[in-house]
């Protein structure tokens, strides 16, 4: 699966890159103003990488097609997943991370960060890397297939930096879901800066402020 991104780049020859996932329904669009929010001047020349995810039959949605990482089974996200959906888009997100670093980016400088969704390919794909990356980014999401992360996560990134941020009023991923995934990274070793707002399934301002400090110390 090859996926069509949008890219920007925040100056020549970027030495570091943000690869971002949008969430359900959406496309690679939904967050170019937010990274643009973003002040990253401090660690060089940066690339955003927005990919589009694949259409596909969405069975939440009555079947109907629509841009998805996966399909979404039923409301109960973690007892009911699409674990074929699941891999063939970490497939796709790991020719990401390749490209970027066959156009020079070392995987040690590559922040792979999503919404919802995208959050949820973000710490699919990101724990089970072969070599470290700079940092993982979970926004209003979940982590997906966790039975399996003990065994399947990679020793390079057992200490990558993780941020994970939530809506305390989230209708559509539970901050409770939200909070257990959460204590299964903390669980297993891995260093997570949690934060929660008071906003739905959104981005708050407080949010990309609070991401913004993050991405320059992961980047420094």
């Amino acid at each position: 699966m090859s996926l069509e991104s949008i890219e920007l780049e925040t100056a020549p020859n970027p030495g570091a890159s943000l690869i971002v996932l949008h969430g359900l329904g959406a496309d690679g669009n939904d967050f170019v103003p937010i990274a643009e929010e973003l002040d990253l001047g401090a660690v060089g020349a940066v690339r955003f990488v927005f990919p589009h995810a694949p259409t596909r039959p969405v069975t939440i949605n009555g079947g109907y097609e629509m841009r998805a990482w996966y399909d979404i089974l039923g409301t109960d996200l973690a007892r009911r997943e699409d674990e074929a959906g699941l891999r063939a888009s970490q497939a796709a997100v790991e020719a990401l991370i390749s490209r970027e670093k066959a156009r020079g980016v070392p995987a040690s400088r590559i922040v792979l960060a999503g919404f919802s969704q995208g959050c949820a390919m973000t710490l699919l794909t990101g724990l089970r890397h072969a070599e470290s990356l700079a940092g993982l980014v979970g926004l209003s999401g979940y982590l997906p297939l966790a039975s399996t992360l003990a065994a399947e996560r990679s020793p390079a990134n057992r200490n990558t930096p993780i941020f994970l941020a939530h809506g305390r009023s989230d209708p559509i991923v539970p901050l409770a879901g939200a909070v257990a995934s959460r204590d299964a990274l903390i669980a297993l070793g891995h260093p997570v800066e949690w934060h929660e707002y008071p906003m739905q399934h959104s981005v708050c301002a407080q949010e990309i402020v609070d991401l913004n400090r993050w991405l320059l110390r992961v980047l420094a």
